[in-house]
């Protein structure tokens, strides 16, 4: 017998990730806006945005997705009384078959969702980076990560977009929720924009990770010292720098309970002198050290998960 080799067809190729992340926004947070040279889609976890995409407005809720194409400008803000959780993935892809992706927003049905969350998972996996800091622009891997692994992520983002186009030309399931868009004018987008303290707050959410001083704020901004220190005791009740050093504090907290980095680990990723300056602020922000802080969560969490029983 003659045995001839059948090539099978690829419909989407992921050539190469550039991020993946899951944020849990505050509630008045804002994203003024960007574009790339490559492919985005972004799913609401939780709560509800305004997304722009190119000269639309969209609103998405909890379980809505929407595909920026390369260089489509996208900018987000969120709405209502609950913070948001997002989910956002970047990557390379140069088949055809991502033009069905161009301008799409819909609702995800279960099968897609637990798709979204596989992919996740294998990236947590992966990457060394974190996933919830949204000033990383290039991803680190692993270097003891399962064998295959880094695979696994393509090709779950692979399967997950094939999936949704799939049951896109389903003729027998009933029509998925469509978002509609309203358009934006110029004059619209710059009123956007007008908050600047919503402005401001967005980019130390991007400076999290680094030191930042008043005078960097008032150069990017164009605004006087007085102006900014006016603006935020007005609106926060306190200065420009209390207020990036509370959002610190709330980063630590939170990578405390996550426990995947000691407190040295924590101090030096926050951009912290050293792990005795880190603690004094840690203190006098929360009352307590950051190792007691750490211990009280823990056996809380340890509590409620039943394994101290």
């Amino acid at each position: 017998m003659t045995y001839i080799e059948t090539k099978l067809k690829r419909e989407i190729v992921i050539d190469s990730i550039i991020t993946i992340h899951y944020f849990e926004y505050m509630r008045d947070f804002v994203f003024r806006g960007e574009s790339h040279d490559f492919w985005e889609f972004m799913y609401v976890d939780k709560g509800s945005v305004i997304v722009q995409g190119g000269e639309h407005q969209f609103t998405l809720h909890a379980g809505d997705i929407i595909f920026h194409e390369p260089n489509e400008f996208h900018a987000i803000r969120s709405v209502g009384n609950s913070s948001p959780n997002l989910v956002a993935v970047s990557f390379v892809s140069h088949s055809p078959a991502m033009d069905e992706f161009r301008k799409k927003k819909m609702t995800l049905n279960m099968e897609e969702r637990t798709l979204v969350s596989h992919i996740l998972d294998a990236a947590r996996k992966v990457l060394s980076t974190p996933m919830n800091v949204p000033s990383v622009e290039q991803v680190e891997l692993r270097t003891d990560a399962p064998i295959g692994s880094q695979q696994m992520v393509l090709l779950y983002l692979e399967l997950f977009l094939v999936t949704v186009l799939q049951n896109e030309a389903k003729p027998d399931v009933s029509p998925r929720r469509r978002i509609t868009g309203t358009f934006v004018s110029p004059v619209e987008l710059s009123g956007t924009r007008e908050k600047r303290l919503q402005e401001i707050t967005e980019f130390m959410e991007f400076r999290i990770c680094e030191q930042l001083s008043l005078d960097e704020l008032c150069e990017h901004f164009s605004l006087s010292r007085s102006s900014i220190q006016k603006l935020f005791q007005k609106e926060k009740g306190c200065g420009p720098m209390e207020f990036f050093n509370r959002m610190k504090i709330q980063r630590a907290k939170d990578m405390i309970r996550d426990g995947r980095k000691n407190l040295t680990e924590i101090a030096g990723f926050l951009s912290y002198s050293s792990l005795p300056y880190f603690s004094k602020q840690f203190k006098k922000a929360t009352g307590m050290a950051p190792m007691k802080y750490a211990s009280s969560v823990k056996g809380i969490t340890q509590a409620l998960k039943g394994e101290n029983s």
